[in-house]
């Protein structure tokens, strides 16, 4: 019994090291000098590219950031969405939250050309999105946060879970926004910081038509201003664009969460966040208080990037972010 008893204790203490080295190898697999040795000019690399796509057109730095947003809501951070259709499989580029809609996918492109000259096969596309997402922040006045990279690429994408709600449409309610926020592992302090990405970056009419023409709790002066460029039938101008922030739209800032407060909002799903509900203060606080706005933020981007990423042995490198390797 004696020699049984420790002979177990030995294999319980054996298994408690074995997972304390194995929780330990999986935190780290994420983490800001993942690429230190293998690819130390990274960061370096993506900055470069971002910069000269930005300056030469301010509302791709909103675009690229939206690209890391809605690849990570997808089955997380994985680079799904920059996958081309093929004959086996339709990717998540013409769902509904996409199509027509997200873009930049040129300038991910032109990224990871640069960056696979300097270091061949080292970095997924995944975090390729997550450093162009910082640097177009910078790139555009915003907040630095510490991006932890060591991702790896799916071999797949999925138009049905792009589909499937998970990234909140344009129109979505309060109780929405916190579901689908909190679905992720998102708080809706999360949610309100995040949304502050709504500083730059245009709409187009047909997100925004209904708010415009139907809504109450829009000021009027507002409304009618964005109606001269959004004819009331559908179809008609469907394509036309607006600023999210009519104060700013080319400058990271907290005009947003101001032009909330006035009633300014130009999606519902940016004016529910003001509307007598319980993220009315920290919208407040984050008018207020610029300095507030851009620590959550860069809490939030972080904590949005470790939503489910492909580590170890998972998922790939792709040569191509369009494309699996063969």
């Amino acid at each position: 019994m004696k020699m049984a008893s420790s002979s177990m204790i030995f294999s319980f203490a054996l298994l408690a090291c074995t997972l304390c080295l194995m929780t330990g190898t999986s935190s780290a697999q994420l983490s800001h000098d993942f690429y230190s040795k293998s690819c130390p000019k990274v960061f370096q690399t993506v900055g470069s590219v971002i910069r000269s796509a930005v300056s030469k057109e301010k509302r791709m730095g909103a675009s690229l950031l939206r690209l890391h947003f809605h690849d990570c809501f997808v089955n997380g951070c994985d680079g799904s969405i920059l996958l081309d259709d093929t004959s086996s499989f339709t990717g998540e580029k013409t769902a509904r939250p996409n199509a027509n809609s997200v873009r930049g996918f040129n300038v991910i492109d032109d990224v990871k050309r640069s960056v696979e000259k300097v270091c061949p096969g080292v970095v997924s596309c995944a975090d390729i999105l997550a450093i162009s997402a910082l640097e177009s922040t910078l790139a555009l006045g915003g907040p630095s946060w510490k991006v932890k990279v060591g991702r790896r690429d799916s071999k797949s994408a999925s138009l049905s879970a792009a589909n499937s709600g998970v990234i909140p449409p344009p129109n979505s309610t309060l109780n929405n926004l916190i579901n689908r926020f909190q679905a992720v592992g998102l708080s809706a302090k999360d949610m309100v910081a995040l949304s502050g990405s709504h500083t730059i970056g245009q709409a187009r009419c047909t997100s925004f038509r209904a708010r415009i023409y139907n809504d109450r709790n829009i000021d009027a002066s507002f409304a009618r201003s964005r109606q001269s460029n959004c004819p009331l039938p559908a179809g008609s101008g469907d394509n036309n664009l607006a600023p999210l922030d009519v104060k700013t739209p080319t400058y990271f800032d907290n005009n947003y969460y101001k032009n909330l407060i006035n009633q300014q909002g130009l999606l519902r799903s940016d004016q529910v966040l003001h509307n007598g509900g319980s993220t009315d203060s920290l919208v407040e606080q984050y008018s207020r208080n610029a300095g507030s706005f851009n620590a959550d933020f860069a809490a939030a981007m972080i904590k949005m990037g470790d939503i489910r990423p492909l580590t170890g042995s998972n998922g790939e490198i792709r040569k191509n972010c369009r494309k699996v390797n063969s």
